[in-house]
């Protein structure tokens, strides 16, 4: 059986590409693991905060001279991070805005982005603790960032790409809905994401 994150990062609802792309990664995967169970984390339905100075000094003091806000904050964060350590496989569905993930997904990385969670220092730096899972991202952009002279510009899937790598998570693969405004591409350009989805 396989644990599966789904992770949901688009403002948009029936018409977010990204959530088309994600939802046809994650039905491609039950039907390679029918046993699966799938876990749905939306950030736009429960969005996490931006951070502040309360969550950052709550991140970097110990947990037992914690105040009852600080409690709060922590377990918020620890319920976060526990969905990605219980996941054999993450799915995260993300739209480029203005050259970047969306806001929400920013928030969840400032959430989940722990020392002694999601990775640790040691005498040879940061390490890693999130090994042995599978990553697979979604991506959906109006222009096309995967080649051509506008690739230099593709800073939304290294950012996520560089974020799990810190994380442990080495085995990723990406699906591009893109040329998502560009006339004729635009009209297949959906189609041909959800047709290069190939689950290992």
């Amino acid at each position: 059986m396989k644990n599966i994150l789904h992770i949901i990062s688009s403002p948009r609802k029936d018409l977010s590409a990204s959530r088309k792309l994600g939802n046809a990664v994650i039905e491609k995967i039950q039907r390679k693991y029918p046993d699966s169970v799938v876990k749905e984390r939306d950030l736009t339905k429960n969005l996490v905060p931006l951070l502040e100075e309360a969550h950052i000094n709550t991140f970097f003091s110990p947990a037992e001279s914690h105040s009852p806000e600080q409690q709060s904050i922590n377990a918020y964060s620890e319920n976060l991070i526990s969905e990605l350590q219980e996941a054999d496989i993450i799915v995260i569905d993300s739209p480029m805005y203005n050259f970047s993930v969306p806001a929400t997904l920013r928030a969840y990385f400032d959430f989940t982005s722990r020392a002694g969670y999601t990775f640790k220092y040691s005498e040879k730096g940061p390490e890693g603790l999130l090994n042995d899972k599978k990553l697979y991202i979604a991506f959906a952009s109006g222009n096309i960032y995967s080649e051509g002279p506008y690739q230099i510009y593709d800073s939304n899937v290294p950012y996520v790409k560089n974020v799990f790598g810190f994380y442990g998570v080495k085995d990723v693969s990406v699906f591009r809905a893109e040329g998502l405004s560009i006339p004729g591409i635009m009209e297949n350009a959906l189609a041909k994401g959800i047709d290069s989805i190939v689950i290992d």
